[in-house]
């Protein structure tokens, strides 16, 4: 089995974890045996599961945008940065008392956070450099926040600002990281299905892949890996030609030739008579196509 992650910007697909059932083939070719109930020695039978640090970059590819990393708030080693707003007018230490009632309110609620308390750098820069690092909620603090007792929110997943009282902040920043880790799995989820289409005809399938869509076709089986083989040369050589391309490096990571993902354990229904998209052998399943990392 694998699960097959969608990268929004590159319209590719990309491996994030894998199952495999690989039978006695390894128990045998080791000698790794078990005693059965019946105190006989029986080769082992193993599987194999993989979900590595790749995941890590999957997850900045689908939500990073262009100023940074767009952290899920579950995963965020910070979930929450203090950035108190100084001038020579309103020195650190006119923030300190208050910035750090905040900090403990926030720790109190299980709130991974910081007060960025850096002397050596303003506000602006402290604001590009937790943007940056795709921290999910920045609280700026003013002087017009010290007098009227609240903070104001930055949510870097959808640039929302608001200002909150300080007595209320830790439960509504809990709320919020919630509303964001929904909002963020929520965003990512339509898009992948917006660029999800059912194709049946091949004169549709490379057109679709153009517009960076994973592809779903009726396919006439696994054992038909010649079929296989030529709808990734094929869609190649149309895709090339539709650019104005002769032709691309073997040793390429990105290739533009389509291939199959996965047939998806949740099938649409599939009309009888309905013909393999490649061959026009009759369709035992829909499978998914796409280009992939």
């Amino acid at each position: 089995t694998t699960v097959e992650a969608y990268v929004p910007v590159a319209g590719r697909a990309i491996q994030g974890a894998t199952s495999h059932h690989l039978g006695q083939n390894f128990g045998k070719m080791f000698d790794i045996n078990y005693q059965d109930e019946k105190g006989e020695s029986q080769t082992v039978w193993q599987t194999s599961w993989g979900l590595t640090t790749r995941t890590i970059g999957v997850m900045i590819m689908v939500h990073g945008d262009d100023t940074g990393l767009v952290l899920p708030p579950k995963i965020a080693p910070l979930q929450a940065v203090i950035v108190p707003i100084v001038s020579k007018k309103h020195p650190l230490e006119n923030f300190s008392e208050y910035c750090g009632g905040i900090l403990k309110s926030l720790q109190d609620k299980d709130i991974r956070c910081k007060l960025d308390d850096r002397s050596i750098y303003n506000p602006g820069w402290k604001y590009a450099h937790w943007e940056q690092k795709g921290v999910p909620i920045r609280i700026e603090v003013g002087p017009r926040d010290l007098e009227n007792k609240q903070v104001r929110l930055v949510v870097r997943f959808s640039g929302e600002k608001i200002d909150v009282g300080v007595d209320d902040l830790a439960d509504t920043i809990a709320k919020k990281l919630d509303e964001v880790q929904q909002g963020m799995f929520a965003k990512a989820l339509q898009f992948r299905d917006d660029h999800l289409v059912k194709v049946t005809e091949w004169k549709d399938f490379v057109p679709n892949l153009e517009l960076h869509n994973l592809v779903l076709t009726p396919w006439c089986g696994g054992e038909h890996q010649d079929w296989e083989e030529w709808v990734k040369n094929k869609s190649r050589e149309e895709s090339l030609e539709s650019r104005g391309e002769a032709g691309e490096d073997d040793r390429t990571a990105t290739s533009v030739a389509a291939k199959t993902l996965c047939i998806p354990f949740d099938q649409p229904e599939l009309p009888e008579g309905t013909k393999c998209i490649a061959s026009g052998l009759p369709a035992t399943c829909w499978v998914m196509w796409g280009r992939s990392y």
